[in-house]
């Protein structure tokens, strides 16, 4: 999809309480480390929830807000310069009133549209997507934020041990954490323009690949699964998505696989990502990926990793960002070039 060309100004990024270190989560699930090494490639994660004591030490709103708040800071606006607001999540504090609007309400934001997008992995690059067309349509600036708080799906109660491997890697996969990032009309700040957003449902008759569930109060005593992820299936169809998605990038930017300095692939896993680059066949290109330091936070990694990009990111060199969500297979990718 074309649009009028936008620019990432500043962004920001918010990760709760220190690393969490395989020692450590291995320990809280009775599995051991070399296990979570060689089965994910995750070192450290964060998590807004002390594994010790269960205490909730940030919310969702509390990291999105972090995270915008160093954002706007960085790009030199005030919050009076927004014109929007876009937050992209699976775990949202509560279903009403919205994440958004709490993360709004915290920057003092008033009087300017507010969005909320239910996603996981792509959720990111769709809400710069939806930035991008509020620019279009008018507005100066705004502000995209991308988080989760994987924690809450972590039941340190059961005997994480005894269950099955498909299961056991959700215990280890994730952490929690926000991104954000600054969209502006015109160059200004870092001055990255997005020059190509792809943005494809891809799961047409597929069985999903990622299921989070929720309860209320009429249907909370159910044995259904409130988190399920087929990873077989992850392991089959996403690098060969991510080749696809690669490719419809590069065609929309019209660029050759020779113009990319940087790549920023999707970061299910440092083991995932290591096979999915391994694909792409952009030797020459800088991988940027935060997923072994970070674990995988749905929808901040996007943000996460373009944070990384910008501080080495020279004049005239070029980016790809690439995510693929698995719960309904959807494609999202970002050109992005330092002017």
């Amino acid at each position: 999809m074309r649009h009028q060309t936008a620019f990432i100004a500043a962004t920001g990024t918010a990760l709760p309480g220190e690393p969490v270190d395989n020692t450590t989560l291995g320990a809280a699930l009775h599995v051991s480390d070399e296990w979570i090494d060689v089965f994910v490639g995750t070192r450290t994660r964060h998590f807004a929830r002390d594994l010790a004591t269960g205490e909730i030490r940030d919310t969702l709103a509390d990291l999105c807000a972090e995270a915008g708040a160093s954002a706007l800071a960085r790009s030199g606006l005030e919050a009076g310069d927004l014109g929007f607001l876009v937050l992209a999540t699976a775990t949202p504090d509560r279903l009403l009133p919205t994440t958004a609007a709490q993360v709004a309400d915290r920057l003092g934001l008033d009087q300017l549209p507010v969005y909320q997008l239910q996603a996981g992995c792509s959720g990111a690059l769709q809400a710069v997507e939806l930035g991008q067309a509020l620019l279009g349509a008018g507005a100066g600036a705004g502000l995209v934020i991308g988080g989760d708080v994987t924690h809450r799906h972590l039941d340190l109660r059961a005997d994480a041990a005894r269950l099955p491997t498909q299961e056991l890697v959700n215990y280890v996969l994730f952490g929690d954490g926000a991104g954000a990032a600054v969209l502006t009309a015109e160059p200004t700040g870092d001055a990255v323009a997005l020059r190509g957003l792809v943005h494809r449902f891809a799961g047409l008759g597929r069985e999903p690949g990622q299921l989070v569930d929720w309860y209320g109060v009429g249907d909370r005593a159910s044995d259904r699964p409130i988190l399920a992820e087929d990873y077989k299936a992850i392991e089959e169809h996403v690098p060969a998505m991510a080749v696809e998605l690669l490719w419809d990038v590069l065609g929309l930017a019209g660029w050759d696989p020779g113009d990319v300095d940087h790549l920023l692939p999707p970061q299910l896993s440092r083991r995932m990502t290591e096979r999915i680059t391994e694909r792409l066949r952009l030797p020459d290109a800088r991988e940027v990926s935060c997923v072994t330091d970070t674990g995988n936070t749905g929808n901040a990694l996007p943000l996460l990793q373009i944070d990384r990009l910008l501080h080495g990111m020279a004049r005239g060199e070029r980016a790809v960002a690439l995510a693929v969500e698995s719960s309904k297979w959807i494609k999202t990718g970002l050109a992005l070039e330092k002017v």
